[in-house]
């Protein structure tokens, strides 16, 4: 299971140029570039008290011929090689952005037709940092900028099949990080 998180987060990491090179930029109102998460956040079980609610997040500069965008958070610091922590997939290529909180398991905050997949902890939608006792972890928020307007996916996707249905469809990405340790 290790090496497949890995290879996963290795093709996510693969899958297409930086953010830099193509204009793509993502930014968040809860969120700050290398600050620690909030606890709005922060995941609401498994030993951490905070609300489990996705940030707010925006973004802008689109490449030309972008059908889609999809969302990912990954934690690259897990001691399984990564923990995904959400996907979001099939957001229209006129969405902007997410409110805060889109990332709920009835995932009314998200423009139709999009959905979300299952994150590590087993449910589909958002599943906030909740490291072991006495680590800290980085976040990686990233959305991709796609070249098709669907992906086949649904509520049962993990991590893993979610990186390998992009691999060939990012035009580009942006990604904000962030860090939360207990």
């Amino acid at each position: 299971m290790r090496a497949v998180l890995v290879a996963a987060a290795a093709l996510c990491a693969a899958a297409a140029p930086a953010a830099r090179d193509t204009g793509l930029r993502l930014a968040s109102a809860d969120l700050r570039p290398g600050e620690s998460v909030r606890s709005a956040q922060v995941n609401s079980g498994y030993g951490c008290h905070g609300e489990n609610r996705s940030p707010a997040l925006a973004w802008d500069g689109a490449p030309p011929g972008t059908k889609s965008f999809a969302v990912s958070v990954f934690d690259p610091d897990a001691p399984s090689g990564g923990w995904w922590h959400w996907i979001a997939f099939n957001l229209p290529s006129t969405a902007r952005g997410l409110p805060a909180d889109a990332g709920a398991a009835s995932g009314k905050g998200l423009p139709p037709p999009a959905a979300q997949g299952r994150n590590d902890f087993g449910p589909a939608g958002y599943g906030g940092p909740c490291p072991p006792l006495g680590q800290s972890h980085r976040y990686v928020f990233t959305v991709y900028a796609l070249k098709t307007d669907r992906l086949a996916l649904d509520a049962r996707t993990d991590g893993p099949a979610f990186a390998a249905a992009i691999d060939g469809q990012v035009l580009a990405k942006a990604t904000l990080t962030a860090t939360y340790g207990r």
